[in-house]
């Protein structure tokens, strides 16, 4: 099968395209034909050799966390699956990777594809909107009424995050560039502000949860806006706990874990029409390393997607 490695780490031109043997499933897995796959902001990480959990004498790796395609083979012990079914995940990182023709998966991390998307569309969805999932409510706990700041809106995780927290009943305001503010607004913020331009706590105040996607000066900003007892959740570095006591708040980093029930949950929203993956590119398989590029340049909104079946 034809797959993107990498052999060392280091800038795009170390992707190659290579073919490898197809991988064959285990009693509680299934085969799938990929026909997209995401790139998310842990790739070129993993790829730059900025990714501690990745070594070098784990080299060659074939990168990629998220896909969706369909189902070509079951092992013995899936009863879940059948041959055809389509399906989208969030893959584990312990196997072969999405940009590949094929990938084992346990079949318990698969969640039905949602119907009113092409597979290009559903590959979007799974990091990026578990990521977006997990830090509002499982971390962050966010209800209906409360007032949610997300740093980073008009992101592959932000996005996600501003339409999740609007289906919740949530007011949503958030930090986009200038360029950014409308696409912001379609997705649903209530209040979209120019980092650039303007301070955002100079305009917020009484935030039950910020939801940072930034990190840096943002995150430390960010408590000035917070209210008593509110909530910091991070994808970056870990807030501060001593600014976080002083202000009886809760603040935590986090790292995505797969999750089926939640990317099902997700599917529903989607074809109830209430969310949906916006795409900034989609690049052939091949191109891999020209999407890298794209996203690893910054100001993407959304997706960058490669496509494997034409």
């Amino acid at each position: 099968m034809k797959t993107v490695r990498i052999h060392a780490f280091g800038g795009p031109e170390v992707m190659r395209i290579e073919e490898v043997e197809t991988p064959q499933p285990q009693d509680d897995e299934v085969l799938i034909r990929v026909h997209a796959a995401s790139v998310n902001p842990i790739d070129y990480k993993i790829r730059q050799g900025g990714f501690p959990p990745v070594t070098a004498q784990q080299l060659p790796k074939i990168l990629g966390r998220d896909i969706a395609g369909t189902i070509e083979r079951c092992g013995s012990a899936v009863t879940r699956w059948k041959v055809g079914d389509a399906v989208y995940a969030m893959l584990d990182g312990r196997g072969v990777g999405g940009y590949a023709e094929y990938v084992c998966l346990k079949g318990e991390l698969c969640a039905p594809k949602p119907t009113h998307l092409s597979f290009t569309e559903a590959a979007a969805v799974p990091l990026a909107a578990i990521t977006a999932w997990q830090g509002e409510f499982d971390h962050g706990h966010l209800t209906a009424g409360q007032h949610e700041l997300i740093h980073g809106g008009a992101g592959g995780v932000g996005h996600f995050a501003i339409q999740f927290a609007k289906a919740r009943g949530a007011r949503v305001a958030t930090t986009v560039s200038g360029d950014d503010l409308d696409f912001a607004r379609a997705q649903g913020a209530d209040e979209a502000i120019d980092y650039r331009s303007g301070r955002f706590e100079q305009q917020l105040r009484d935030i039950d949860l910020v939801f940072d996607l930034v990190g840096g000066d943002t995150q430390e900003r960010s408590w000035a806006v917070l209210k008593e007892g509110g909530r910091l959740i991070s994808t970056l570095k870990r807030p501060s706990e001593e600014k976080a006591r002083a202000r009886r708040a809760h603040a935590e980093s986090y790292v995505a874990q797969p999750n089926s029930s939640e990317l099902t949950e997700i599917g529903r929203l989607i074809d109830e029409g209430r969310v949906h993956p916006h795409l900034h590119a989609v690049y052939p398989l091949e191109a891999a390393a020209e999407a890298h590029r794209t996203l690893e340049q910054g100001h993407v909104r959304g997706k960058v997607v490669l496509q494997v079946v034409a």
